[in-house]
């Protein structure tokens, strides 16, 4: 019998195979492979060309219109031939570079033509290595990370059209048991009001279906480009696979997610004037989702540059006495908490919407808001963060050895924790890094093994820049502390000039669209802005801030901020619009 390595030219290999296919005992019938020509016999061998099963007695008939047009395998070699793509210029050639400044694929003859003089060269078979390492890679990224995403995203938002109607039957009732205790007249400002009601379901229901709509075409996309994927990756056609151009950072990067909350409904008292203004009121949170326009191909960021002088826009009194905490859920909508255990959600208007209570001995440290739109807060007395989804509480993480702090959430929907040692002394700090529930970072020391981060239960705000820096504002070390994705230290800031007479005790950090850094300086009442590299800015100090503490900006990059001294948050302008 033969050996492989032994058969050098091709007629003669054809041979080869013809006689062993008499000496090979056959399969059994449940596993065999059938000729794609004459589909009876057993397949023995492979046109790597054409992609064909061919039997012993079919070889001769595949290759009778020319031999080497073909390439003819052992079966179990199959799709190991790499086939290089045809020159245009020369059709007899087949074409082994790549000519990087023509952008086109190019043979021997090509090289040596005017046409190429000078031009620079990558061989075929190496960009074609290269760009199967990508699609394999996208492949993977694809089907096991963001598809499912995608899917998530889209049996949430089937769940909240599906759960929509009790929520507005619930209003609509309230409304129904409010005019009953007014006279006959008064029953057309309510079928007003329920129109009313009913028009704002009718929007919110087509901004979720729009939404779903646009998510299932980013699927369907998804799908489409994953089998296209799968073709590439069992395919050794080289011409497709080098001109294949990556999808994953178009969606890589998850969309805002719906959160639709229901109008509230406020009843006022009964008196015959004005009936339709003193009836009740009804607060629409169809802004709630307006951020949420998704697009495959992601938009530009702006330029917003810096107003000369910042302008306050709104003051809203929380009722805190001591308030610690703010953070958006969109352009009118925030959460705030302050040295009380009740969370609260306020609008712009000064509108208390809603209020969380923790069960008894919680006192919330800290609040962020997930990509979800659900609120998280952390507290000290049970090691825990919580999350709450609907109303409902749940402990997410618990810690043991450690104090939880501040929390933020990455763009990628990873949650960062700043926390300290449970010891005497709360010695250590560090930040961690949650995927889920799944501790996937730690960041605490710098590449000589020093602590990056100040020992102590001082707070330690934290904030993700959109270049994926992490920034932490460590008062007790009077510094802005920030780090790359991977943990390693990037710059220290700890104050511009020697302006104000108090030291420099940052509290409240967070970043814009154009990953600039603002932070709270409460002891000299100001706000310091500085660009991603730890450059200074400027300072916003014009606008009544007594105690400036908590910070967060909204989609149009304004500037929410709690004053501790006096519970307001005010929402200042500081740049220019688009």
């Amino acid at each position: 019998m033969f050996n492989d390595n032994q058969i050098s030219d091709r007629k003669e290999y054809v041979k080869f195979l013809l006689t062993r296919s008499t000496m090979e005992p056959r399969s059994s019938v449940q596993d065999v492979q059938r000729c794609d020509l004459c589909e009876t016999a057993i397949v023995h061998s492979y046109c790597d060309f054409c992609h064909v099963n061919l039997c012993m007695p079919c070889i001769g008939k595949h290759i009778s219109d020319g031999y080497y047009k073909h390439t003819i395998v052992p079966f179990h070699e199959r799709r190991s031939t790499l086939i290089y793509p045809k020159c245009d210029t020369y059709s007899n050639n087949y074409c082994e570079l790549h000519c990087k400044d023509c952008r086109s694929f190019v043979c021997s003859s090509c090289i040596a033509s005017e046409q190429h003089i000078g031009h620079r060269f990558a061989e075929v078979k190496h960009e074609y290595e290269t760009k199967k390492e990508i699609i394999k890679k996208d492949q993977v990224e694809l089907g096991n990370s963001i598809s499912p995403k995608y899917e998530e995203i889209a049996l949430k938002l089937e769940k909240q059209l599906a759960n929509m109607d009790g929520g507005y039957e619930k209003i609509t009732t309230e409304i129904s048991k409010q005019g009953e205790e007014w006279h006959r007249e008064i029953d057309i400002i309510i079928n007003k009001m329920k129109t009313e009601i009913n028009d704002i379901k009718l929007k919110h229901e087509s901004i979720l279906k729009k939404y779903l709509n646009e998510i299932k075409q980013i699927q369907s996309l998804i799908k489409e480009t994953l089998i296209a994927l799968g073709e590439f990756e069992t395919s050794t056609e080289m011409s497709p696979a080098i001109e294949y151009i990556s999808k994953v950072k178009n969606v890589s990067k998850l969309p805002p997610r719906v959160n639709i909350l229901p109008p509230k409904f406020i009843p006022k008292p009964i008196n015959s004037e004005n009936l339709y203004r003193f009836f009740g009121q009804i607060i629409p949170l169809a802004n709630a989702t307006q951020e949420n326009k998704l697009s495959i191909n992601q938009a530009k960021t702006s330029v917003r540059e810096l107003l000369d002088k910042p302008e306050l826009v709104a003051t809203v009194q929380t009722g805190y006495r001591n308030l610690c905490s703010v953070t958006c859920l969109n352009e009118e909508l925030f959460w705030t908490h302050g040295c009380r255990s009740d969370i609260k959600c306020f609008n712009i208007k000064g509108n208390l919407l809603l209020t969380i209570k923790p069960k008894l001995g919680v006192y919330p440290n800290n609040i962020a808001v997930d990509n979800d739109g659900d609120l998280l807060y952390s507290d000290l007395s049970t090691r825990a963060v919580y999350k709450v989804t609907d109303g409902q509480t749940e402990a997410l993480i618990r810690l043991q050895g450690w104090v939880p702090n501040q929390l933020c959430f990455t763009s990628t929907g990873d949650l960062l924790v700043t926390m300290y040692s449970d010891d005497l002394y709360a010695s250590q700090s560090r930040v961690v890094r949650y995927s889920g529930l799944t501790e996937k970072q730690t960041i605490q020391f710098d590449d000589e093994g020093k602590h990056l981060y100040s020992g102590g239960s001082y707070m330690k705000y934290i904030t993700e820049n959109r270049n994926h820096d992490i920034c932490v504002a460590d008062y007790k070390a009077g510094a802005l502390g920030v780090v790359n994705e991977a943990g390693k230290l990037r710059w220290r800031y700890t104050s511009h000039i020697i302006t104000y007479k108090k030291p420099f005790k940052p509290h409240g950090i967070t970043t814009d669209c154009q990953s600039r850094i603002l932070t709270a300086d409460g002891d000299n009442r100001c706000i310091n802005i500085l660009d991603q590299d730890g450059h200074f800015l400027r300072y916003i100090d014009n606008c009544d801030l007594k105690d400036p503490l908590g910070l967060c900006v909204d989609n149009e990059d304004n500037l929410f901020v709690c004053d501790y001294a006096n519970g307001n948050v005010r929402k200042i302008k500081y740049c220019k619009g688009i």
